[in-house]
């Protein structure tokens, strides 16, 4: 029994707290200055903080409304979506560099089905399923 509890400790330890994968070459310092340049110009038309934006990439999932519409902001600033803002996601995953495509393609297939009343709601729900299907490598800049 005693092995039991401390089996389901250390799985219930092991699940809340998640080893970020953040050194110098992950996030690939390329695609961080890539992603800088959608990002000065996203954060001034959505309003996002700068600290929702670092708490959803390392933190946990907040609800906040700047915060999704800086999502999908970022989707039309890469290019990624059609003309009625929905992601395809080939040309998401095309824009990825080589180094992030095998383990993007295995998240971004689980993450094919968008929810929400507004395509800001469905970037947030795209975003937090990448983020819930690989936390460790998971980012937001």
């Amino acid at each position: 029994m005693m092995k039991l509890v401390i089996l389901l400790s250390a799985l219930v330890c092991s699940a809340l707290s998640v080893e970020l994968r953040r050194d110098e070459s992950y996030p690939p310092p390329a695609v961080l200055r890539v992603i800088k340049i959608a990002h000065d110009v996203c954060a001034p038309k959505t309003g996002v903080k700068e600290e929702h934006i670092k708490e959803f990439s390392d933190g946990e999932a907040i609800e906040d409304p700047a915060l999704k519409c800086y999502m999908n902001c970022l989707f039309h600033e890469f290019e990624v979506v059609d003309d009625t803002g929905h992601v395809h996601f080939e040309k998401l995953y095309n824009r990825l560099p080589a180094e992030l495509k095998d383990r993007a393609r295995a998240v971004i297939d689980k993450c094919l089905e968008p929810v929400g009343d507004d395509l800001c709601e469905k970037a947030y729900w795209l975003h937090k399923c990448w983020k819930t299907e690989d936390p460790s490598h998971y980012f937001l800049a």
